[in-house]
């Protein structure tokens, strides 16, 4: 058996991470198993998974039906093309399922196997069907401040975190990036849903609306620190892009199935978008999925399209019936033990708890919305200056205490304090649960004094 001493030194040796400099990696975690809500690692501890995954084990770790369905399906067909032309029985039923759980509108689901590359799909999308209405100058896409769309290069410029631009812009061009609705750091008088949205407005007008192709939003900020917007914000903003004549996309790779509680985040607010980008939560990390699902207006154009301008967008792996079946076992879990419901109450439940931190001289902001919640760190509460430099250290102390965490380090930005972002699976027990608060309280008070 291969000696933890060994992998690490063939880790350093042939393996590039992402985010990767070698000093984040001087005494890397070695997860070696899951269960449930827990991760064993390499030194035999057993510590609260507190992002599942990376906002994706949805169920929990361990779940044999997941690995039944992968290999009963790869033993039958592990792979054939979904190209037009053909198809497969998983990729059908799974696009059918999809449509029925998603938006009163949505009418048709493309399949990717990735968060950014269902986003660069959802960009390139929309320029098709502006061209296919004979309105081919509509290509801008505007994002907000602190979004997060992922990082390849379309997906990357409309990221609005400064931090994964510098090594490698400069940025494709027709990105634009406007003010969030972030109710902590709002600086108008105004409601900051209110205002937010009319940033996007002002955006369309100063850009020209004959060039703007799409609106990109997350219902909930997720790695840029749990930012939930006010109730305000969507249904102007759905309104604004409705005057406007931009397509609206709600990028749902974290909040989709279930994380907000609710299937889908929109749902919140009663707005239906024209795109949904998904990932993540889909399979629930236990393989590689993502897609976009259409609004029944974008894909009647798609459907009604002249042959020689058909749609010449395309991914190998689009389709996969693994993947697919995966998912389709991963959404039966959900459904029959409710987590998506469970997700409502317990996140209220994780919320409620960590809102006690609010006594500790360093808790600036406490918000969330379903299982997912954000826990922002300053210097001062009165001016809310933002503390920074603590994101390791907090991480470290987290980690040592039994919780593993993921900051949204502020150094890069600093009109953001370091945040704690916590998502733990939707599955989590109480007790387990009720431990994350009292593990941050230890650390933050351990890491920050």
């Amino acid at each position: 058996m291969t000696s933890a001493t060994t992998l690490l030194e063939a880790d350093q040796h042939h393996l590039v991470h992402p985010l990767h400099h070698p000093a984040d990696h001087r005494r890397p975690l070695v997860v070696v198993e899951g269960r449930g809500a827990m991760l064993r690692v390499a030194d035999g501890r057993e510590i609260i998974d507190g992002l599942s995954g990376l906002w994706n084990v949805n169920v929990g770790h361990g779940r044999e039906p997941l690995a039944e369905a992968a290999a009963t399906q790869m033993r039958k067909l592990a792979f054939a093309s979904a190209y037009a032309g053909a198809t497969n029985e998983p990729a059908v039923r799974l696009a059918e399922r999809l449509v029925s759980l998603a938006y009163g509108n949505s009418a048709a689901v493309y399949f990717t196997t990735a968060g950014a590359e269902s986003n660069e799909s959802a960009f390139k999308t929309a320029r098709y069907y502006w061209k296919l209405k004979g309105k081919p100058t509509k290509t801008k896409v505007i994002s907000r401040i602190h979004g997060y769309h992922g990082v390849s290069m379309a997906a990357m410029s409309a990221t609005g975190l400064a931090a994964y631009h510098k090594m490698f812009g400069p940025l494709v061009p027709g990105f634009i990036h406007v003010p969030p609705p972030y109710p902590y750091r709002w600086a108008g008088n105004e409601d900051p849903g209110v205002g937010a949205a009319d940033a996007v407005e002002k955006a369309i007008l100063a850009e020209g609306a004959d060039s703007v192709a799409a609106v990109i939003a997350e219902p909930v900020m997720g790695a840029g620190g749990v930012i939930v917007p006010p109730a305000t914000y969507f249904p102007r903003l759905r309104e604004i892009c409705d005057r406007h004549d931009v397509l609206l996309i709600a990028d749902e790779v974290i909040t989709g199935f279930g994380r907000s509680g609710r299937w889908f985040a929109l749902g919140h607010w009663g707005v239906e978008p024209d795109l949904v980008s998904f990932a993540k939560g889909v399979t629930s990390a236990y393989l590689p999925l993502g897609g976009l699902i259409l609004s029944r207006r974008v894909h009647e154009a798609i459907q009604s399209a002249p042959a020689d301008q058909k749609f010449m967008h395309a991914a190998t792996y689009s389709g996969h019936p693994v993947c697919c079946a995966v998912a389709l076992r991963n959404l039966d879990i959900i459904e029959d033990e409710g987590l998506v419901e469970r997700a409502a109450a317990m996140g209220a439940r994780l919320l409620e708890g960590l809102e006690a931190l609010r006594d500790l001289p360093a808790v600036g902001d406490v918000r969330g919305l379903g299982m997912m919640c954000g826990v922002e760190l300053v210097r001062d509460k009165t001016n809310k200056t933002p503390l920074l430099g603590v994101a390791a250290r907090l991480t470290d102390e987290a980690l040592a205490r039994g919780l593993l965490i993921r900051m949204r380090a502020g150094a890069g930005d600093p009109a953001i304090g370091d945040t704690i972002t916590l998502a733990p699976p939707l599955m989590t027990p109480t007790d387990v649960l009720d431990r994350i608060p009292e593990i941050l309280r230890q650390a933050i008070k351990a890491a920050v004094g």
